[in-house]
This record gives C-alpha cells, sequence and structure tokens, in this order.
C-alpha cells in the first residue's frame, strides 16, 4: 500500500474513531462553539487530503458533510437532531469507503447522490424552521459492510424511521459524572491531543512492533527466572549482583512494555453514545448514560474482547431494562432512563459495572420461561433462590422478550457474554431489584500476556493456576477427613457449613497418583458465581509467569489455557479453571446437591447484594480485624532479616521494588516475630504490605459498620462471624504510607459496608 494512502487510512480511522461521541454531545449541547469546531476540522481535513489523492466519491460525501458543518458554525443552520442524523448517515458512509479502501487500496462504486441530496436540502432552506426531510440512508456498493458498533445479529441503523421525528423523541443525554478525570469533552481531548502532538509527545507504532516487543521481553523475563533459580542454589558466587541488576532492569523493561499495551477503557466507550442515541431514536425512549472512570486502562488484548459483551449489554440494559416514558411517569419515575456505566481497578482486576433505573427482572417470570424452554426442571426451579434464578439469563437461548424485535429477542447474547467474559479469565455477575433496576458486575484481568499463578503438584506433574481465579486455600489433614462428604457419588467439603464439589485433577487427567495419605490441599476455584475445590497433592509457590499458547494438537483440550516455561527450564500447563470445572461437570453437581439438601449456597459464594468475602485476622491487639478479601493483593510471610529502615518506616524488597510495611496496630513490633505474616496491597501502581500476628479465617458476612472508629487506621466496629471485628481503613494505611494524596483506586474503600441506621 502506498505510504501516503497509509498514513491517510491511519489518521482519518483515528479522528473517525471520535466523531460518533462528539456529534452525539453537540446534538445535547448545541452551545458548544469549541466542539463544532472540532468536528468540522476533521470532516475539511478528510475532504482536503481526498482531493489529493483522487478519492472523488470520498471526497464528494465528506464535501456535503463539511457544508453543513458550517452552516451550523455559522449559525445560519440550527443544530437539531434530524441535521444531526444526516451528518452520521455520512460518517457512516465515510466509515464504509474507507474499510473498502483499506482492503482493497482502491475506492468502491456506489450512489451517494441520495444522501448528499438529503445533506444539500439544509443548505437550500437555510432557516430555523427548515421542514424536516427523510433522513436518507447512506448507500454502500455491495462488497462494503458498514460498520457499526453493535453485533450483526442486532443492528440499528442511524437512519432508522423514528430519526425523522426529532420533536417527538429528544436527543439522549450523555452525562459522564467526572468531565474532567473521564476525558469526554470531545474539545478538551481534542485540544491536548493537539498539544501533545505539537510537542512530539506520541509517536504512532504499528501493533505486530508492539506484540514482538512483547514476546521478546516475555522470552527475556523467562531467561530471568531461570538465572534466579541457579543464583538460590549457589548464593555465593561472584555473578550474584550481575543478576540482582538483570532482574531490576528486566522488572522495570517488563513493565514498560506493558504499558505500551494500556490503552484507557475510553476508546471501548466512545462508540456506546452513538448506540444509545440510535436506540432511543428507534424506541422512542428517553436515555441518559453515565459514564464513570473511562480513564482505567486495560490491555489492548482485553480491550478488544470486552467490546462486543459490552455492547450487548448496553443495548439489553436499554431495551430489556429502561421502560417507555408512559410507564416510568406512571411509576413516579423521571422520563429519562438512566444507564451508568463505570469502571475501577480493584486489586489485580478492573471491575466494570453496567447498572440502570430501570423495571429490573421479574424472577418468577425468568422462572417460568426457563421451565417452558426445558432450561431447568420444574421441581428444582421451585427450590432455586432468587438470584440462582436470575443466573438462568445466562443460559443459551433464554428470553423474557414477548416479540422478536431487530434489538434482541431471539434468546442469543447473553450466554455469549458470559462466555466470552470467562474465555479471559473474567467473572461476570448480575443483581436486580424488581422495579428499581438491574446491575451486571464483569471483572477481568488487567492483562493476559503475563499473570500471577499458583504452581500446583498433582500425579508427579506441575501446573500453574492462575491466581485470578483462586479464592483461596485449604488444607486437610487425616484428623479432618470427614469433613469430606460423598452424595450421589460426588465428593464435596463442608466449608464453613456449605457444601463445596471438590474435584481431584490426578482423576480427572487421569495422572498417575501414589498418593497414599488422606492429607491434601485444597485450591478453591471460582467460575463466575459458582466455586469448587481442586484437590491437589502440592502447593509450591506463586510465579509471574509468561502466556504461552498451546500446540495445535493440544489446542482442543479446555483443561489448558496455555503452558509456560519455569525457572529450571520445565514446560508446564496453564490450567483454565472454568474448562476444569465444565471438565468436571460442576454445574450439574451443584444443581443436583441443591434439590437434595437444599442449600442455597453450595458453592460458599454469597449474595452479592448483602455479603462478601472477608479476610479475619489478628493484629496484635485483643479486638480482631478485617478486611475485604476483594481488596487482597496476597498473603506473604517476611524473614525479619529482609525488612530495612529507611524515612522513618519499614521495607522490604518486593517484585523489584521497595514495598512499605506498616504495622496494624501501633503498638506492634514487627522484628519480634520471624518470619511475619504480612497482607498484601496493591492499587494498581503500589504495593503496601500490613504485618500481622495472625491470619484466622476467610468467612461471608455481612460488614456494617455499628460504631464509628476511635483510632487512625480504622473505618469502625461491625460484627463478623459473631465476633466484634475492627474493619481496617485502607486508605489511611496508603495516605501514611505514600503520602496525604487519597488513593482513587481504593475509593470507595468497603465495596458493599454501611453505617448501620
Amino acid at each position: 500500500m502506498d505510504d501516503l494512502l497509509r498514513d491517510f487510512l491511519t489518521e482519518s480511522t483515528e479522528n473517525l474513531a471520535k466523531l460518533d461521541n462528539d456529534l452525539v454531545s453537540l446534538e445535547q449541547h448545541p452551545e458548544e462553539t469549541a466542539l463544532l469546531n472540532s468536528i468540522f476540522r476533521t470532516i475539511h481535513t478528510i475532504k482536503g487530503t481526498c482531493g489529493f489523492i483522487g478519492l472523488c466519491r470520498l471526497e464528494g460525501v465528506a464535501h456535503a458533510a463539511e457544508n453543513v458543518l458550517d452552516a451550523l458554525r455559522s449559525g445560519t443552520l440550527k443544530v437539531q437532531s434530524a441535521v444531526i442524523g444526516d451528518v452520521l448517515a455520512a460518517i457512516d458512509c465515510i466509515k464504509a469507503i474507507l474499510d473498502h479502501l483499506d482492503a482493497t487500496e482502491t475506492e468502491p462504486e456506489g450512489d451517494d447522490s441520495a444522501l448528499i441530496a438529503s445533506l444539500e436540502h439544509w443548505l437550500s432552506e437555510q432557516a430555523h424552521d427548515a421542514p424536516v426531510p427523510t433522513p436518507v440512508a447512506a448507500p454502500v456498493a455491495a462488497p462494503v459492510a458498514a460498520p457499526v458498533a453493535a453485533p450483526a445479529t442486532e443492528t440499528v441503523s442511524a437512519s432508522t424511521p423514528a430519526t425523522s421525528a426529532p420533536a417527538a423523541v429528544p436527543a439522549p443525554t450523555v452525562k459522564p459524572a467526572h468531565p474532567a478525570a473521564t476525558g469526554w469533552d470531545g474539545a478538551d481531548r481534542r485540544k491536548k491531543s493537539e498539544e501533545e502532538a505539537g510537542g512530539d509527545h506520541t509517536l504512532r507504532v504499528g501493533i505486530v512492533v508492539l506484540d514482538q516487543l512483547m514476546n521478546l521481553v516475555g522470552e527475556l523475563a523467562l531467561s530471568r527466572n531461570q538465572l534466579l533459580q541457579l543464583m538460590g542454589a549457589n548464593e555465593d558466587t561472584e555473578f550474584a549482583k550481575p543478576v540482582q541488576q538483570l532482574n531490576r532492569v528486566t522488572t522495570d523493561l517488563l513493565e514498560a512494555v506493558m504499558k505500551t499495551r494500556m490503552q484507557p477503557i475510553a476508546n471501548v466507550w466512545t462508540k456506546l453514545p452513538r448506540i444509545i442515541r440510535d436506540l432511543g431514536q428507534a424506541s422512542g425512549k428517553k436515555l441518559t448514560l453515565e459514564c464513570v472512570g473511562a480513564e482505567t486502562e486495560l490491555d489492548r488484548q482485553i480491550l478488544q474482547a470486552i467490546q462486543d459483551p459490552l455492547t450487548h449489554m448496553i443495548r439489553n440494559s436499554a431495551d430489556h431494562g429502561i421502560e417507555p416514558c408512559e410507564i416510568r411517569r406512571a411509576a413516579g419515575k423521571p422520563e429519562h432512563g438512566t444507564i451508568t456505566l463505570s469502571a475501577r481497578h480493584e486489586g489485580g482486576h478492573v471491575v466494570i459495572e453496567i447498572s440502570d433505573d430501570g423495571a429490573g427482572i421479574d424472577a418468577q417470570r425468568v422462572k417460568r420461561k426457563a421451565v417452558e424452554r426445558g432450561l431447568v426442571r420444574a421441581d428444582i426451579a421451585e427450590q432455586m433462590s432468587e438470584q440462582q434464578i436470575l443466573r438462568l439469563v445466562f443460559e443459551p437461548g433464554f428470553s423474557t422478550a414477548e416479540q422478536i424485535t431487530n434489538i434482541s429477542g431471539r434468546g442469543v447474547g447473553m450466554d455469549v457474554v458470559r462466555s466470552n467474559i470467562e474465555a479471559i479469565g473474567g467473572t461476570v455477575d448480575l443483581t436486580s431489584t424488581l422495579g428499581k433496576g438491574t446491575r451486571i458486575r464483569v471483572k477481568i484481568p488487567l492483562t493476559l500476556a503475563i499473570i500471577q499463578a499458583l504452581l500446583v503438584g498433582t500425579g508427579g506433574e506441575t501446573f500453574a493456576v492462575p491466581q485470578i481465579g483462586v479464592v483461596e486455600l485449604v488444607r486437610i489433614t487425616e484428623e479432618q477427613a470427614h469433613l469430606v462428604e460423598v452424595v450421589h457419588g460426588a465428593e464435596f467439603y463442608r466449608l464453613r457449613e456449605a457444601l463445596l464439589p471438590l474435584v481431584r485433577l490426578d482423576e480427572l487427567l487421569k495422572l498417575r497418583s501414589d498418593r497414599q495419605v488422606a492429607d491434601c490441599n485444597i485450591v478453591v476455584c471460582q467460575i463466575g458465581d459458582r466455586r469448587f475445590g481442586l484437590v491437589v497433592d502440592e502447593v509450591f509457590d506463586t510465579q509471574e509467569i509468561v502466556v504461552k499458547p498451546v500446540g495445535r494438537l493440544v489446542k482442543h483440550l479446555t483443561a489448558y489455557a496455555g503452558c509456560t516455561i519455569t525457572g529450571d527450564g520445565r514446560v508446564i500447563m496453564i490450567l483454565d479453571t472454568t474448562g476444569v470445572g465444565t471438565l468436571a461437570n460442576i454445574a450439574n453437581r451443584t444443581d443436583d446437591t441443591q434439590a437434595t439438601n437444599g442449600v442455597s449456597r453450595v458453592s460458599g459464594s454469597a449474595d452479592s447484594e448483602s455479603t462478601e468475602s472477608v479476610l479475619l485476622f489478628d493484629g496484635g491487639y485483643p479486638a480482631l480485624q478485617a478486611v475485604p478479601l476483594s481488596r487482597v493483593a496476597r498473603l506473604e510471610e517476611v524473614a525479619a532479616d529482609t525488612l530495612e529502615q529507611a524515612d522513618g518506616r519499614f521495607l522490604v524488597q518486593y517484585r523489584g521494588a521497595l514495598m512499605p510495611v506498616l504495622p496494624s496496630h501501633p503498638a506492634m513490633d514487627i522484628t519480634a516475630r520471624d518470619p511475619r505474616p504480612v497482607i498484601v496491597f496493591s492499587n494498581g501502581e503500589q504495593s503496601l504490605g500490613i504485618a500481622v500476628d495472625d491470619i484466622r479465617d476467610i468467612v461471608e458476612d455481612h460488614i456494617v459498620l455499628q460504631r464509628a472508629a476511635s483510632r487512625a487506621g480504622v473505618l469502625g466496629v461491625s460484627v463478623i462471624a459473631e465476633r466484634a471485628t475492627e474493619v481496617v481503613d485502607l486508605d489511611w494505611f496508603f495516605r501514611e504510607a505514600f503520602g496525604t494524596g487519597r488513593t482513587p483506586s481504593l475509593t470507595p474503600v468497603m465495596g458493599p459496608a454501611r453505617i448501620a441506621a
């Protein structure tokens, strides 16, 4: 491809990606002249370059759109929904032509006369009370597929007949909660981008080069691990210091390369305002989209994987969740339905929530539909809790829609959402309150290239279990063997008064097992809303591993997510906990147990509306202390001789950096115990250790603050596991360790916690 054409396509595609969002914002805020000028400049640049390269068709469409935008700038034409609809149709046509150019290096044939005539009609009227023309869809040649933001099975065109009545359906609102923080202001974002470009602060690099660089750094990290393992066996060698320096440099290089792959989630969200606008026009509903945390960064690979699931969930909220205006008025609600999209860092993950203030989901209706479609037996459905019934919406073929529309109703979507999210190691959960709204919570890893993994051994083999799917570790001694129960031929472990399905890894993978004693280890894994125990012989350590794809001969085996190379040069398999659970038929085993025993929380997972996992520990103070398990990154034991004092505090060299270690109670002598248990927390950029005396337990309970705190570092006192427990204030500890600035990623500190009335 010619360099000039390649540069034109790259620059035009980047600029057009922002126009949908900018035009929707302009429709809502016509007084923003800076935003209008920015849109005009983008189209003007595309039109000017088209004439230079000789792209006649593209130049014609861009010129017609530019004339309309110029009339809006001069004030001779008023910003209104129908005008914006025609400009959006022109943008769609331009995108389609650019896609064809990128694929074939030639401009597609097509007749755009109807679209251009529709745009020129506004220029001929040049009046604020001009009659509204019938919108005309942008004609595209047969080989060109017009790009859409949503899956092809649920397409809503920008030029649907509903857009011909702008007075009846006001444009939906796109309202970021914090514009300055999220970067959703189109003019400000464009200005910042231009300033950076003028200062030579950015450089365009191809994705292939970045991927190759990531692979090379991964190989370097593997070699580093091998050297470190050799050094562990021979600490007195003269190569110790060079290897330590290599370790630090490799860690810094790894982090720097990872940052080049990180992109703000706003890159995916930019398409959503256009989707909300089109849905509002097509359905006649008044919709408001609120965005919080658009600056949250994710790996490019993860962003690509969540784009379609995110789009589908937003469309579901608009179509199924938000009621028509007359129904909302009758229920005492505002006519504008609000869809809130938020993202935040939580430990080593990113949590995305999509919530609406619509009608909610009727659990009884879901149950009837599930029984009618044969997704669950009637006798089992009667014994299911409301939360279990709501999970049925993720089953293939499920839909509560009375009729099929061009938006939804075919029963295809939410099962694909769950499959796509779980394929990247994430989880998806749904909660709903009838009459108040629905919330979908998605938890995904920051990256898939390099992950934290737990190394386990069974049947003479070693495996890596991604830590994102590990909840806790349980050791069963011979004296505790009676806690393992057999129900219908399947093993279960009674963990905190709930039955946990067990999967013996050596039996599942048909490995040689020389197990002679009853002692074993249980790795409690999470699959969506279910948990199961993976029984292994040994638990070794956690490592930062580089994920390598598996060969084609074993690609069909669902139990494996990839492979990696350990420090001693061995190739080990990375287990896919979702695939292991599917292979072991965990879902059916859980349902059968619920039907038999009437246990509503077989897996130990709690209703996310009311309870959460809590880590209990002894901080060297009479009162027990607690912190939400979701905030914990790791549990470590630190040797006393590795603790160093500097800047008036204790520090430990942790993963190539200095990590502050603070006592959980001011009276604690950190060095008095060797080794010292340390709970590690992370805000995505910094790690902090809190030294404790003993790790007690992990429980599922409410966190309701009954009394306010009387000392620094404590939020208040709650009753957890029937004991008065101090709830730790993580914000205070981070301020103590890193300064007075508040840690955004830890706010709110306590998730579901609340003050008792």
